[in-house]
């Protein structure tokens, strides 16, 4: 009897080092180096002291970020246990075998919680590979005070010509005053996100049904010819270099008098911590041309794991935490309600606290909600995604596209010829991966 209580408390001494070997993870968790991401790794120790475990953080440049990751998790090269990815890469990688499936976190998560399109987005055959962290379309923000001083009213659903005509009066270049800002950085998730739903909603798409490049058809002439005069003529210098942080700097500290891009920014210009301006703006829809399909974007920033960690159980811990109705309050309580991660769980937009601090929230909420994958452009197409074409091919393709329209803006060759050297890119590439004989 003494031997087996010996050998009895021998393995139980060993599960329980075991147990705690197994809570002592360290994790690589890689991100972007956007707002909500930084009180991500800002709130972080709380689920360290809880759990024992450790994350090294890795938070990089959008671009960076996803160049980074694409190579990794193609190599399974083994780097990260954690990934920031975006509604773009989690079908894709879910379905090629690079992600584990995250749906299995607990009855407790609340999974009916989460809003449906966004789910169903990162949905493969069944499966769901990623968790939202946080969620956006695109709006126009806007300085009231300058509006009002200049006797300019912004309609609810704005065209493009009426925000052309209201940067050229609101443009006082020796306050360092622009009119507007707009992404200029190039990239497929930066100036082509933009610039996704301005060919959009002038009746462009990236290809017909036969997935023909449209690159220089008449509609994408007349969007990026618009585009750079307004740029030239009404925003701010270095535009090539301004990506989503650039110009939410330039916002928030008095220079655009407009800016349109992601709805994720509202929390932080609306917050008098983080913003200048934060009492002298509003807001409202994202402006159209000649068809509203695809003028505002769709898209998703997720936790997922790569099948290359062998951390997966530590990993699902932390998402869970990161991704939680408690996180969402934590943030809340602790870094104001305007800072919530918005755009992913029904019941924050249920919260009368962040009812109360965030007054775009039902416009946010009702932009998300309306945007549709599926039915993107004026004439009809091969593909889904709003600002984005859902096959793994659109991130050289859409980066391609977007350094020559830089080059343009640029001023070192015109749209045409920029549109044109890029159509020809375009075909070769497609013509390489088989959509085109």
């Amino acid at each position: 009897m003494g031997n087996f209580l010996k050998v009895l408390l021998s393995s139980v001494a060993g599960c329980v080092l075991a147990a705690g070997l197994a809570q002592a993870e360290e994790l690589t968790i890689a991100t972007v180096n956007n707002g909500d991401m930084i009180i991500m790794q800002k709130l972080s120790p709380e689920w360290e002291k809880e759990t024992g475990n450790k994350l090294n953080w890795v938070i990089l440049e959008e671009n960076v970020l996803r160049q980074k990751l694409t190579t990794d998790i193609a190599t399974k090269g083994g780097q990260y246990d954690i990934m920031t990815i975006g509604g773009y890469e989690a079908p894709i990688w879910g379905k090629k075998g690079w992600l584990q499936p995250i749906d299995d976190l607990g009855d407790d998560y609340d999974y009916g919680d989460l809003l449906a399109p966004i789910k169903s987005g990162l949905t493969v055959d069944g499966k769901l590979y990623a968790i939202p962290f946080y969620t956006e379309s695109s709006f126009t923000l806007y300085r009231k005070d300058l509006f009002d001083a200049a006797g300019l009213k912004m309609p609810d659903q704005p065209t493009y010509d009426q925000i052309k005509e209201f940067a050229d009066k609101l443009t006082d270049k020796s306050k360092e005053q622009y009119g507007l800002c707009l992404r200029g950085k190039p990239g497929w998730g930066e100036n082509m996100a933009f610039l996704g739903t301005m060919i959009n909603t002038y009746g462009g798409r990236w290809f017909d049904m036969d997935w023909k490049p449209q690159v220089n058809s008449e509609p994408w002439k007349k969007a990026i010819t618009d585009y750079v005069d307004l740029m030239k003529k009404d925003g701010p210098p270095g535009v090539t270099s301004n990506g989503f942080n650039e110009n939410q700097a330039l916002f928030s500290t008095g220079h655009c008098a407009m800016w349109i891009d992601a709805t994720s920014a509202a929390g932080r210009v609306y917050d008098p911590k983080q913003s200048q301006v934060a009492d002298k703006i509003a807001f409202t829809r994202a402006p159209v041309n000649v068809t509203p399909n695809g003028s505002s974007w769709s898209w998703s920033w997720n936790l997922a794991i790569p099948t290359s960690s062998t951390k997966e159980e530590a990993a699902k811990s932390f998402i869970k935490w990161a991704t939680s109705k408690q996180y969402v309050k934590m943030v809340g309580e602790k870094e104001g309600w305007v800072a919530v991660p918005p755009g992913t769980r029904k019941s924050t937009y249920e919260l009368a606290e962040y009812q109360k601090a965030a007054p775009f929230a039902d416009t946010v909420l009702k932009a998300i909600l309306s945007a549709d994958p599926a039915h993107p452009t004026k004439d009809p197409v091969p593909y889904t995604g709003v600002q984005f074409v859902a096959i793994p091919e659109f991130q050289g393709i859409g980066t391609l596209v977007g350094q020559q329209i830089a080059s343009a803006l640029a001023g070192q060759q015109t749209v045409d010829a920029a549109l044109d050297s890029a159509q020809k890119q375009v075909e070769r590439e497609m013509k390489k991966a088989g959509y085109l004989k």
